[in-house]
């Protein structure tokens, strides 16, 4: 099983940071690898929300759906994304997001995954891997287009 795990400090509030990961039907936008994502269902209970979304990551030739359960715990400030569907043995992803100084948080990514097949996993294992090791910072970015530049906190 591949895995991927990274903590980064942005200047960005832990709140917003939390609002722009859960805003899962803008990743087409911003996020590697990820040409579509549909929310098939959405419902809240016990001070969270639960999500179904089917994801379509392509490259190149290769184009797969997938469908994960996420899990937006925001008193917590944490993202769980379980695998339920799809072209992976099995897949998880945490994101928590802890506030560090008034307009700063520490993000940390978590993910590990295992493609269903060997042939599948040879032949885009080195693409995904590359493409989560980016998520981080394609979400830093996304945030400093989305919520402004902080310098300097």
């Amino acid at each position: 099983m591949q895995s991927f795990r990274t903590k980064r400090r942005v200047q960005h509030t832990a709140g917003d940071m939390f609002d722009l990961v859960a805003d899962v039907e803008r990743y087409p936008e911003f996020v590697p690898l990820c040409e579509k994502l549909v929310v098939r269902k959405r419902e809240a209970g016990e001070g969270k929300e639960y999500l179904i979304a089917d994801m379509t990551v392509s490259y190149k030739v290769f184009r797969e759906t997938f469908t994960s359960r996420v899990t937006l715990d925001k008193p917590r400030l944490e993202i769980l994304v379980e695998y339920l569907n799809g072209p992976f043995r099995s897949l998880e992803n945490l994101w928590s997001f802890r506030p560090s100084g008034e307009r700063a948080c520490e993000v940390e990514f978590y993910i590990a995954y295992e493609f269903s097949s060997r042939v599948l996993g040879a032949l885009m294992g080195g693409v995904f891997d590359a493409a989560f090791r980016r998520f981080a910072e394609a979400f830093e970015r996304r945030a400093d287009k989305v919520y402004g530049r902080t310098v300097g906190v």
